[in-house]
């Protein structure tokens, strides 16, 4: 009886120490559990510590400039090295301007893909399209940037420019002599660039709204256009400006095709036939050449601006893309 009692003991104790273990552990109710949440969280802690990490290395790496030249680093339109004068104006324009640019040309074009594929294309066709569409994503961007100089260039400085010069010169966008390099070619190529990333995702949100929405809408007497128009695209509206969120960051974010074709000069200009220069250019231009602990400090800040910029712009998509579902969810179109 006394070692039936001791048995119990233990096993009573035993349940009230499992029972003080699971409660430490929360919802989960074994290990296993335990240790996959705590490492999923790490994982996810991963990101944003990288994220910090990079502003602060960057913030850091900048803190002589921001000493030096205050805030006159950024509104500052002349960049000199050589009299230690830097101004950072010039590239946050070029990097703005080039990137809203690409998208006003990459825009219409990709949502007319995105549409085709999703909605008009015979089966047959839209597989071949689509493979298509997104291998023009794998293409290095250095080949982009050669072909802008052997190819695009030359076409828009005998060609096109002239055309926009006589047709809208009075406008200052389409002032100045045609060089071929310049906003413009930069432009085009990143338009280019980004037409694979805004299509391919365009066309996958097509394609995740109801079938059932299209066939109502044809069902009432509504045409393939209409259908489109009033069912699938108010439903799709978040999706396709996250796409195009996606388009824009490839767009600040690239380097080497732009800065072959873009002109590197560090001005301001109204004129898109004008050259120009991008803060991610200015970074691959002079970064290995740049030996002053100032010069440094000055490319490290426009590094840090560049993170700014893309942050507020993602910012602002995300702000966008939720006052569009919040207006959906209210079941205003």
């Amino acid at each position: 009886m006394a070692s039936s009692g001791r048995t119990v003991g233990g096993a009573a104790s035993l349940l009230r120490a499992r029972s003080k273990l699971l409660a430490r552990l929360g919802s989960e109710r074994n290990w296993a559990d335990f240790l996959f949440r705590r490492v999923t969280w790490l994982c996810a802690l991963l990101v944003v510590t990288t994220l910090g990490s990079i502003a602060l290395t960057m913030a850091i790496a900048s803190l002589p400039a921001f000493r030096e030249l205050g805030a006159g680093f950024v509104f500052g339109t002349v960049w000199d090295p050589a009299r230690r004068i830097f101004g950072a104006l010039p590239f946050v324009y070029g990097t703005v301007v080039s990137s809203l640019l690409a998208l006003l040309l990459s825009v219409p074009v990709s949502l007319g893909i995105a549409i085709y594929l999703s909605e008009l294309a015979p089966d047959w066709l839209r597989n071949v399209l689509g493979f298509l569409v997104e291998l023009l994503a794998a293409v290095p961007s250095v080949v982009y940037g050669l072909w802008g100089i052997f190819v695009l260039s030359p076409w828009l400085r005998d060609s096109i420019q002239p055309l926009l010069s006589d047709w809208f010169g009075f406008l200052p966008a389409f002032s100045g002599p045609a060089h071929g390099f310049g906003m413009l070619a930069g432009g085009v190529v990143l338009a280019i660039m980004i037409t694979p990333t805004i299509a391919s995702v365009g066309r996958e949100v097509l394609r995740a709204v109801p079938l059932s929405l299209r066939e109502a809408a044809l069902a009432l007497g509504a045409t393939r256009w209409e259908s489109v128009r009033i069912a699938v695209l108010p439903l799709a509206r978040s999706g396709l400006i996250g796409a195009t969120l996606l388009g824009l960051g490839r767009a600040l974010g690239e380097t080497m095709a732009i800065t072959l074709v873009i002109g590197n000069r560090a001005e301001i200009s109204a004129s898109l036939f004008a050259p120009g220069y991008t803060m991610a250019s200015v970074l691959a231009n002079e970064f290995s050449e740049a030996t002053g602990e100032l010069h440094l400090a000055a490319l490290a800040e426009i590094g840090l601006l560049l993170f700014v910029v893309t942050v507020l712009l993602n910012l602002l998509a995300r702000v966008l893309v939720f006052r569009v579902a919040a207006g959906s969810a209210r079941g205003r179109p």
